[in-house]
């Protein structure tokens, strides 16, 4: 591997160092605010995933397999402390990457050393059991051990803070790491790095390779060297990883899509409750999973939430996100900008009321980027595809419902099941809604609100396994069963021993 790596000339990063292979392809950084290219990045071959995980397995094998748990946790509190020292940087390179506000990612960078601290803190708490067994000559005991090479793959939206909700539990029980970003967002995950050689990793720990998924990505989720593959992003491209997976007999965690249900009963707090719809969907332009993109409102209140709803969203500022005032920016890409166009579209085919937005902006100085305007459709039926279809960017259904019963029914009428939202001031009414839908997560008088003390994942076609909490570290290692016996006699040797 040649070492090419100048300006926004981005390599590989493979085995402690950047490099870019002899003959590579390489694919344009595009600013989705301005439409400009910005850096480029190696379109990595399948041999440029195989290096990466044979780098990953000689560090597993050798100086990190050798790690005591107390020294990951050190280290990875280094890793923590780096973070923190990047932060601002890192934050700037993921506005540029795509396109999310800097008041945003910049929330986020600050946060993401937490995952990295919370998850140190169980390294030298994963403990096996002794089993106690009928033969009392019998000493019993259980091993938890790390997998070894877990392979990454993360969406463009939030590269760093989903990267952690998986690489900081893997990191902890002692696995090694090869990340595949998004091709439409990778510089950030080679930037982060630096902050593994800053903490004094040993090599081959944390590996990037960039590239398609269609390639590289593809190449990663079948490699016979990798015992777990992580992947945030689709439901449909979620089963084609997870079969992939199989072939080698791999374990997954699968973060997929969501159509998550916002509903807001007559006697919520509308002056909470607004906001929270507006921030369900509209914060990050709604390319987020748990995007509340179906708003359900009890009929009593359904005419001022429409009301109170397009005022505010009339108001909302699109522009430059690393301008402070600017509340959404724009599409991360374009083939998400004609998505998001598309289902418009189809809203208004199957008889939606469009009540504000469905285009791009007018104003001359945001044409060159991908920005969209937030749109609302009234007036929908659960069954239209606007309210069934995940559609990842800033576009609110509304749907009305009576009571209790026929909000849980709709609610939970879909293939996803990843968040839901519940505004009301009945507490009775919150635990009982909460009980009964469908999903990984209900917030309650809140949303999108997220940690790593909290698991989280999705139901039915939204995931498989749960991120964050300390069930998060169970994925990552596997149960060795030892048996003991402290009297060894002759026995039969036909006979299974039960």
């Amino acid at each position: 591997m040649a070492v090419a790596v100048k300006g926004n000339t981005y390599g590989l990063y493979i085995d402690g160092e950047y490099g870019v292979p002899r003959d590579a392809k390489t694919l344009p950084v595009i600013n989705p605010a301005t439409g400009e290219e910005w850096a480029t990045i190696v379109d990595a071959s399948a041999a440029d995933v195989d290096a990466a995980v044979r780098a990953a397995q000689r560090a597993f094998e050798g100086a990190w397999g050798a790690t005591t748990p107390g020294a990951r946790a050190r280290l990875m509190h280094k890793l923590a402390d780096a973070i923190e020292a990047r932060a601002s940087e890192l934050a700037e390179i993921e506005v540029r990457d795509n396109g999310k506000l800097l008041r945003e990612m910049g929330a986020q960078l600050k946060a993401i050393p937490g995952w990295y601290r919370y998850f140190a803190g169980l390294a030298d708490k994963i403990e096996g059991e002794t089993i106690p067994m009928e033969r009392p000559t019998l000493f019993n005991f259980t091993l938890r051990e790390p997998l070894g090479v877990v392979g990454f793959v993360t969406p463009w939206n939030s590269p760093l803070l989903i990267l952690a909700f998986t690489a900081a539990p893997a990191l902890a029980a002692g696995n090694c790491i090869v990340l595949k970003p998004s091709e439409f967002a990778s510089v950030s995950s080679l930037e982060f790095a630096k902050c593994f050689e800053a903490a004094g990793f040993p090599k081959g720990v944390f590996n990037v390779v960039t590239g398609s998924g269609a390639v590289a990505g593809d190449a990663l989720t079948r490699h016979a060297g990798v015992a777990r593959i992580a992947f945030t992003g689709s439901a449909a491209t979620g089963a084609r990883v997870a079969a992939a997976a199989a072939g080698h007999y791999a374990s997954v965690g699968l973060e997929l899509g969501g159509k998550s249900p916002h509903i807001v009963f007559a006697d919520a707090n509308l002056d909470a409750a607004i906001p929270g719809l507006l921030s369900g969907i509209f914060a990050a332009g709604g390319q987020t999973c748990i995007a509340g993109s179906r708003a359900l409102v009890q009929r009593e209140i359904y005419d001022e939430v429409q009301r109170r709803l397009l005022e505010r969203t009339r108001s909302i500022k699109i522009g430059d996100p690393f301008l402070a005032e600017t509340e959404m920016g724009p599409m991360a890409n374009e083939p998400q900008l004609k998505k998001v166009e598309s289902y418009v579209e189809v809203a208004k085919s199957d008889g939606a009321r469009l009540v504000t937005g469905g285009g791009r902006p007018s104003t001359a100085a945001l044409q060159r980027g991908y920005f969209f305007e937030p749109t609302i459709f009234a007036d929908v039926r659960n069954e239209m595809r606007i309210a069934r279809e995940e559609v990842f960017g800033p576009i609110l259904s509304i749907i009305p419902f009576s009571d209790e019963a026929e909000a849980l029914r709709i609610a939970n009428d879909t293939m996803y099941g990843l968040g839901s939202g519940i505004w009301t001031s009945d507490i009775g009414r919150a635990i009982r809604m909460a009980r009964g839908i469908k999903a990984g997560t209900v917030w309650v008088n809140t949303y999108r609100a997220i940690s790593y003390q909290m698991p989280f994942g999705g139901y039915k076609a939204s995931g498989i396994g749960r991120e964050n909490g300390i069930e998060a570290i169970r994925d990552y290692t596997q149960t060795k069963s030892v048996w003991i016996e402290t009297e060894p006699v002759a026995g039969d040797p036909f006979a299974i021993k039960v």
